[in-house]
């Protein structure tokens, strides 16, 4: 079975509910999508708002993919840049597929999903590429490799986990054009 994507959804409770399980469970199960665990959805529910506020503010748009049932199993929030001279690119947050679906070939389903929206989707015609960071000694940079992002910077130590546990952000770009 595979996922059905859809860019843009309507929000409404399930799925505002379906993203915060969803975070939750990505990040409990060791995912780094900001948040370190044990976390709850009550405590992810501020960074999601902020989501939904930049949706509505037409800023932030949003990649979901449903499972089977319906439910919400995979992520992309893309940001469009307000600096006038990077509209050309846009940023990629909150990449997440839930752990019980990962190693089904779900997360590259989801990156060729995020990569035809921003090459194909209204509102999109201007974007030339998708910019996003990534935390250092997950691995996490080798599946965005596979997915053809390629790594353009790096900055030692910038996102610390915890006390004495510093990890890159890196830096990864994928050109559309």
């Amino acid at each position: 079975m595979t996922l059905t994507f859809e860019l843009d959804p309507a929000v409404d409770p399930a799925l505002r509910d379906g993203v915060l399980a969803l975070w939750a469970d990505v990040s409990n199960a060791g995912g780094a999508v900001g948040f370190v665990p044990p976390v709850t959805p009550e405590e992810i529910r501020p960074a999601l708002l902020r989501h939904l506020v930049a949706m509505a503010e037409g800023t932030t748009r949003l990649l979901v993919g449903r499972d089977e049932a319906g439910e919400v199993a995979a992520t992309a929030f893309f940001t469009y840049n307000s600096h006038p001279l990077m509209t050309h690119w846009v940023w990629l947050y909150t990449v997440m597929v839930h752990p019980g679906h990962q190693g089904k070939g779900y997360g590259l389903d989801l990156m060729a999903a995020v990569e035809e929206a921003a090459r194909t989707a209204e509102g999109f015609e201007h974007i030339e590429a998708i910019r996003l960071t990534c935390r250092g000694g997950t691995g996490v940079d080798a599946f965005y490799a596979r997915a053809g992002y390629k790594e353009v910077g790096r900055v030692p130590a910038a996102i610390r986990v915890a006390p004495g546990d510093d990890r890159d952000d890196i830096i990864m770009l994928l050109p559309l054009r």
